[in-house]
């Protein structure tokens, strides 16, 4: 008797069949997420009474180098083979062939160009970056994962009405004292470490001399404080915010980047230990730079919501991170509608978006226009030519 034949299912049908199931499933998902938005939407973490109406200071903008054009700036190998890398220079609309053939200031005059063709940031603080110092008093190149020197940031930045200069200078400097007043000659607004990559632990008593220069000077301090992930390596307890108490108790203004967002010491949030210490030190704020994205959700709510930290929040973008996958007006649809976070991603200029998207979250008005007067940098109305 013949075997009676299998009978075999065209492999089209079963692709059919499996694009169906898959289509059901994210039918059913998306109608959940939309049931679970409904019941939880709660709109912007704080009412927005009215949106600042000047010009906005942004007091944390980073610039990058490769060396090129003379520029004194390097990238170490590490971080170029790394994906950040391309990113980064994607953000300032540059390739690295452009950067090589024009030199480093074209990353500049890109960023100055962004700022001009916003209607909300009328200028913004570029950060230099000093890198990590040996036991010789010398640059580590080795140690280091990228240096913009305060001479290339403070001849660029004077180039252009809407750029001012924040220097950046490692206190293990052996002529940190004499670099601190180059500094300050040269019309420093501000000056910037990142303790975790550039190796410098703020309550060493060996800076003292460093900070009794800071305060002379009025030079404040931005730094980086919670954890660290935009390189490849970092050192996260040396940027805990309770290692700030030495300067602010020798009267150094400190301003704390990100408001400590992420990360722990000592099984606390560091933005908790932060906020711990405003009673204490009223020469202490933050700025809410880098705080919509993706990897530090809810933070900002806690910002500016928390009462102690009324009077003590400062606008900054983290340029060029806003201009990244890793800021998006869709990873809030539990305080946006859906029509707020199509039109705040549809807006083209970086830093126009990332106001919108703070604004739209509640920062408020006082925020937004704090750097402007916090750093006495006059500037016009919104949207004015």
């Amino acid at each position: 008797m013949e075997a009676e034949s299998k009978s075999v299912v065209p492999r089209s049908s079963r692709w059919r069949r499996w694009g169906i199931r898959l289509s059901k499933g994210l039918g059913v998902g998306v109608l959940l997420l939309l049931l679970l938005r409904e019941l939880f939407f709660s709109g912007p973490y704080l009412p927005l009474a009215k949106p600042y109406d000047g010009k906005i200071l942004d007091m944390h903008c980073h610039v990058a180098g490769i060396g090129a054009g003379g520029s004194g700036c390097f990238v170490s190998q590490e971080l170029r083979n790394n994906f950040r890398f391309g990113i980064y220079l994607k953000a300032f609309d540059v390739t690295l062939a452009e950067a090589e053939e024009q030199g480093d200031q074209l990353l500049m005059e890109r960023l100055a160009k962004g700022i001009g063709e916003s209607r909300r940031v009328g200028a913004a603080i570029v950060l230099a970056m000093d890198g990590v110092i040996d036991a010789d008093g010398k640059l580590d190149r080795e140690r280091t994962e990228f240096y913009i020197p305060n001479e290339y940031v403070a001849a660029e930045t004077a180039k252009h009405r809407n750029l001012h200069f924040g220097a950046s200078i490692n206190p293990h400097r052996p002529d940190a004292l004499e670099r601190l007043q180059w500094a300050s000659d040269n019309d420093a607004l501000l000056l910037k470490w990142l303790p975790s990559i550039q190796f410098i632990d703020p309550a060493d008593p060996a800076h003292e001399p460093f900070y009794r220069k800071l305060a002379e000077l009025k030079l404040p301090l931005l730094t980086h404080a919670g954890q660290e992930r935009s390189f490849t390596h970092a050192r996260d307890e040396l940027a805990d915010p309770v290692r700030l108490r030495l300067p602010l108790s020798l009267g150094v203004t400190v301003i704390v980047a990100h408001v400590a967002s992420t990360g722990k010491n000592e099984g606390q949030e560091d933005i908790d230990r932060l906020i711990g210490m405003l009673g204490e030190y009223p020469n202490l704020y933050a700025d809410i730079s880098s705080m919509t994205q993706v990897n530090k959700l809810g933070y900002l709510r806690q910002a500016i919501t928390e009462r102690q930290l009324e009077g003590r929040l400062l606008y900054g973008s983290d340029f060029p991170l806003i201009n990244t996958a890793a800021v998006t007006a869709w990873a809030f649809p539990m305080n946006l509608t859906r029509k707020q976070m199509q039109s705040i991603d549809a807006i083209d200029n970086p830093w126009d978006r990332d106001v919108a998207l703070k604004e739209a979250l509640g920062a408020p008005a006082a925020v937004m226009g704090g750097p402007a007067k916090f750093f006495g940098v006059p500037l016009g109305q919104a949207g004015a030519d």
